[in-house]
């Protein structure tokens, strides 16, 4: 018999069963798939969890922890910073010198000396991003970051011999080529061994350097000019560069016996301690940090850099500021706007960064402690906008040197978060995180080339154009980290519905700092 019919009704009925049940399968599909995914991200987490750390209670690895991270900050900081001073001091005593008879004895007009200043900075732009590269490479801290302090040593202290313009030029462009080495990787190097709540208050400490090096470097040169002037027959500008120079040789002989590479690399610490400092840093950002030298590809990692748009609104703010902030190239020369002597203005240049040390201090403490970093930056800034248009507005003593010692505390507080925020926006891979710092800090240093020129001692003592052109800076540093606040917080609504965000793993857990 052939096949009887159903009715229209009866076939209608069983075609929505139909589909109504294919749509149930989907769905639970779906849902399976979903919770599959859910629990391989999970099992991920578990199975990637050292084996020397799955028989600790989390108390138990609480407590090592804090014990793994004051052993760090012990091994670590303390070199770190006492390196960075002198790279500081290197750099930039050249403006104590200025003070000391440099510009005399070599007939240097104001631009010969201005071209001085700023050639250290060309060869300290060219270097940077190609020194991180292979620091990441090589995956060797402790090796490479003393032997360029030593090389740069040598070179501070040559320069105390130079006769004319060019050695000068000569000795100062080949300076800043291989100091480039030392901040960028400063950066990176701890950004490999501190989670994203612990670099802020690390960086503040690391470029405390910086700043008591402004704060005692005029102590250091008032005392040798006043003392060494004449010695041996030479003037106190060449014992300025010759002493500081030796000093920079025998602490970096020192740093090869302290400083560790990365954590993966470490052979000081304990198993346990070994792989807790590298899970933690997993368990921050979701994925794993520097596992060696084979698996790095720093070309790829450049790419990554230079093609996220995040980078370019980090250079924007770190570009302000850096802008901002040059005139702390010309800080000996902006205090003796104010009439003191020579020893004199050397000695009213330490307040202000003695100051800046401990703002610098609290609001990175602070920034750390509440996971934020926008009003951390933007607050500082502004004031520092202040202090500029105070110092181009009068020339009363009193008024100006309050506006000195607000500009500098305003601006570096601001920058140390600025630098935290780049590892914290950009961490994974290494490779571009490496590249991301280097690249930022080289374009925003190429701010220090021009703004050398804005400081001639004809243009003080108000230095209009100098303290309008830091005032712009700044501003615009604040209007690109508030691009970047309304960008990451768009980027956290992403990954908080599950959407798929650019360089992070999908259940990583991972939220950017705003």
């Amino acid at each position: 018999m052939p096949p009887t019919e159903s009715p229209p009704s009866e076939k209608a009925s069983l075609s929505y069963n139909d589909n109504a049940t294919a749509d149930r399968d989907k769905s639970l599909e779906a849902a399976a798939g979903s919770t599959q995914d859910a629990a391989k991200a999970s099992a991920a987490t578990t199975r990637e969890l050292p084996a020397s750390l799955r028989g600790y209670t989390e108390e138990q690895r609480a407590a090592l922890e804090i014990k793994l991270r004051k052993k760090i900050d012990m091994r670590l900081m303390p070199m770190m910073v006492l390196m960075y001073i002198m790279n500081y001091l290197d750099r930039n005593n050249i403006a104590a010198a200025r003070l000391a008879g440099l510009e005399s004895e070599l007939n240097l007009s104001s631009t010969q000396y201005q071209t001085s200043v700023s050639i250290l900075f060309v060869g300290y732009i060219l270097m940077q991003v190609p020194s991180n590269m292979f620091l990441d490479k090589i995956g060797r801290p402790s090796l490479y970051l003393p032997t360029c302090m030593i090389v740069w040593g040598l070179i501070s202290g040559s320069t105390g011999g130079v006769g004319s313009y060019g050695g000068l030029i000569a000795c100062r462009f080949i300076l800043g080529f291989v100091e480039a080495a030392y901040f960028p990787g400063c950066l990176f190097y701890l950004s490999s061994w501190y989670t994203r709540s612990e670099l802020g208050f690390r960086t503040a400490i690391l470029y405390s350097g910086s700043l008591i090096s402004g704060a005692f470097s005029g102590l250091l040169a008032a005392g040798i000019t006043s003392g060494m002037d004449g010695k041996g027959g030479l003037l106190a500008w060449r014992w300025l560069f010759i002493l500081e120079g030796a000093i920079t040789v025998v602490i970096a002989a020192a740093a090869f016996f302290i400083l560790p590479d990365f954590p993966k690399s470490t052979k000081w610490l304990t198993e346990e301690e070994r792989d807790l400092a590298m899970w933690r840093l997993e368990e921050d950002i979701g994925e794993k940090d520097w596992e060696g030298s084979e698996k790095e590809s720093v070309f790829k990692g450049l790419r990554m850099a230079v093609t996220d748009g995040k980078t370019w609104v980090l250079l924007a703010c770190v570009f302000g500021i850096v802008a901002s902030g040059s005139v702390t190239n010309f800080f000996p020369t902006v205090v003796a706007t104010l009439g003191y002597n020579r020893i004199i203005s050397l000695l009213l240049t330490c307040p202000p960064y003695a100051l800046c040390v401990i703002t610098t201090f609290a609001n990175a403490l602070h920034a750390d402690k509440t996971g934020e970093r926008y009003l951390h930056l933007a607050v500082p800034l502004s004031l520092s906008v202040i202090a500029f248009i105070i110092a181009a507005s009068t020339t009363t003593t009193g008024p100006r040197y309050f506006s000195m010692m607000l500009m500098v505390p305003a601006i570096y507080s601001g920058y140390v978060v600025s630098l935290t925020w780049i590892s914290n926006t950009l961490p994974r891979p290494p490779a571009k995180r490496a590249a991301a710092i280097a690249f930022i800090n080289a374009v925003t240093n190429s701010s220090s080339i021009w703004a050398s020129y804005m400081y001639p001692q004809t243009a003080g003592p108000r230095y209009v154009v100098a303290m309008g052109v830091n005032a712009g800076m700044a501003v615009m540093a604040v209007l690109a980290a508030t691009v970047l606040r309304v960008w990451l917080v768009r980027e956290n609504k992403k990954l908080e519905r599950g959407e798929k965000v650019r360089d992070v793993a999908i259940g990583s857990g991972f939220r950017y700092l705003v």
